[in-house]
């Protein structure tokens, strides 16, 4: 078994900025541990810029981002480990994981930081009625498969829902020579910032459909096309509205939930609202000594303030850690 003063669970931009500002506070023995094979979370995939504005003043992509506080992660010597995935979180701050180079580790925290970040809603989520075919990709998993794989998931793309990977996935597969059909939203206004509505929608001609959503599906061994309609003040399909789209691809951008299974299984109280865990002014959940910070706390939609939020978790738990 191993002890450590303080845990970050996820090496994301949260788990990074708490890790980083305990160190100042003066917490020595740090250990992150994080589930990809880097540090960095999902912004090494978001190579589009508009990151950082207001935590380093500069406009900078994703991946600069991340670098930016890797590279502190280094200087400060926080041991970090990769390839990680936490089993459970027990009392008394007892946390199990396994992880290739290290196995199965038990190890108990003077304090823990939930830092897990945030997953998308996928089909299983909609009942869009219709067939499995292939072709059907939630916008970060297409947006993965394009910025880190080099992969163009298809030619001729629908993407259902406005939200800000949705919206900046049309603009990338547009600049990599697919045509995107159509953003259809649901709701009478988009989901994403002004801003990339604008600059991913508006300046490459991509039609929006506000109150519109997908129906059906079409296609058997892959997708061969999508029923659009128009919805009610219920947001129930009008009859009458249906189109046809032919399309070889549909992406689906419908929100975020932040990702706390484990914190479910710790028993820790979860808010019914945010669908993540109950958090104090200090960023303490129901368990004491537990903190939690960014996305898993609820989906923000800039990463500055995560970073801001990270940084009142990590001066919090160096505190517990102190006894203050």
């Amino acid at each position: 078994m191993r002890e450590v003063q303080l845990l970050v669970i996820g090496g994301g931009p949260a788990g990074m900025a708490a890790a980083v500002e305990a160190r100042k506070q003066g917490v020595e023995d740090i250990l992150i541990l994080e589930r990809e094979d880097s540090l960095g979370g999902i912004l090494q995939q978001c190579i589009h810029t508009g990151f950082g504005l207001q935590i380093f003043k500069e406009e900078l992509t994703g991946p600069e981002y991340a670098c930016r506080y890797i590279d502190m992660v280094h200087k400060m010597n926080i041991s970090y480990i990769t390839g990680a995935t936490v089993l459970s979180i027990k009392s008394g701050r007892m946390v199990e994981a396994i992880s290739p180079t290290d196995g199965f580790m038990r190890i108990r925290a003077g304090a823990v930081i939930l830092a897990m970040g945030c997953r998308e809603r996928t089909r299983g989520s909609l009942n869009i009625p219709g067939t499995r075919p292939a072709g059907i990709y939630t916008a970060g998993t297409a947006q993965k498969f394009v910025n880190i794989n080099g992969y163009l998931p298809g030619r001729n793309v629908v993407i259902l829902g406005s939200g800000d990977i949705g919206l900046i996935m049309a603009r990338r597969l547009t600049l990599e020579g697919a045509a995107v059909k159509m953003v259809c939203e649901i709701m009478p206004k988009p989901g994403g910032l002004t801003r990339n509505v604008v600059q991913c929608l508006q300046d490459f001609n991509i039609p929006l459909k506000l109150s519109h959503t997908i129906v059906e599906i079409h296609g058997r061994n892959r997708i061969e096309g999508v029923t659009v309609a128009a919805v009610d003040e219920c947001k129930q399909p009008a009859p009458g509205t249906e189109e046809f789209v032919a399309c070889d691809t549909l992406l689906l951008s419908v929100g975020l939930i932040p990702e706390n299974e484990i914190t479910r299984e710790a028993g820790i109280d979860i808010d019914p609202l945010t669908a993540g865990p109950v958090v104090d002014k200090k960023m303490q959940t129901s368990m004491p000594g537990v903190f939690a910070c960014g996305n898993v706390v609820h989906v923000h939609d800039l990463v500055d303030n995560v970073t801001l939020q990270a940084e009142l978790a990590g001066t919090s738990a160096a505190g517990f850690v102190a006894g203050h």
